[in-house]
């Protein structure tokens, strides 16, 4: 089954089941933008919060620092930061091209986000990931803490959606909040943007499905139906 179809099937189950579980503490998906701002929209609804848009259009480049309405962006390295576009993604994005070696050991290549207020769930869209320099993995931190994988891609185009490399990336923690927000590639000699429009929002607590599985290039929602799946099987033996 291609990426796509498993993205579409996934998702087209699990609408509407989005509050059957819950305490999932921490989930990070990547999916096609479209699709992943609708389901970004209709997970944080389901879990009792209200999303935050900030369209990146007229950044001031040039500085080290930009300032939002709601928080400041960084480079985790303290360098320039010169806004450019990418493709079609939704607004203007930042170079984070990945340097330093797998893991974390790439953060200081990557971008921060540290917001005002308290928030647990954030989403954002990345270009040109995937295109080389396979294993090419990508990382979200909060608050400073371990880097958590939201996914790889291990050949060209694997992490591709309609063709093109650009991809939104989403994360939840209902278990407790962040004001910082660091994410990172790690495939060395790649060029990774990311930016286009911030998303953000406060959920309530434990109002996640459970069971997650592994980080994938499926819908926010289809990950619901995998835990809503699991649960009952376990009740049925």
């Amino acid at each position: 089954m291609k990426v796509a179809s498993k993205y579409a099937l996934l998702l087209s189950f699990a609408l509407g089941l989005a509050s059957t579980a819950a305490n999932a503490t921490i989930v990070t998906v990547f999916g096609a933008p479209a699709q992943g701002l609708t389901d970004f929209n209709n997970t944080v609804t389901a879990a009792g919060g209200t999303a935050n848009h900030d369209n990146w259009a007229g950044l001031a480049g040039g500085g080290t620092s930009i300032g939002r309405a709601d928080y400041t962006i960084t480079r985790n390295n303290g360098q320039l930061i010169n806004p450019s576009t990418y493709g079609s993604l939704s607004g203007e994005v930042i170079r984070i091209d990945p340097a330093g070696g797998p893991g974390a050991a790439s953060i200081g290549s990557g971008i921060k986000l540290t917001f005002s207020s308290a928030i647990n769930s954030i989403g954002f869209e990345v270009g040109d990931w995937g295109t080389c320099c396979q294993p090419s993995a990508l990382f979200i931190s909060f608050d400073g803490g371990a880097p958590i994988q939201v996914g790889v891609s291990t050949v060209y185009g694997d992490v591709f959606f309609d063709n093109k490399a650009e991809v939104f990336v989403g994360a939840f923690d209902d278990a407790g909040t962040f004001t910082t927000v660091q994410f990172w590639g790690d495939g060395g000699g790649e060029v990774l943007v990311a930016g286009g429009t911030v998303h953000y929002a406060l959920l309530d607590p434990n109002t996640l499905p459970t069971d997650v599985p592994e980080p994938a290039t499926i819908g926010l929602l289809g990950i619901g139906l995998l835990g809503v799946v699991a649960s009952r099987r376990r009740q049925k033996n």
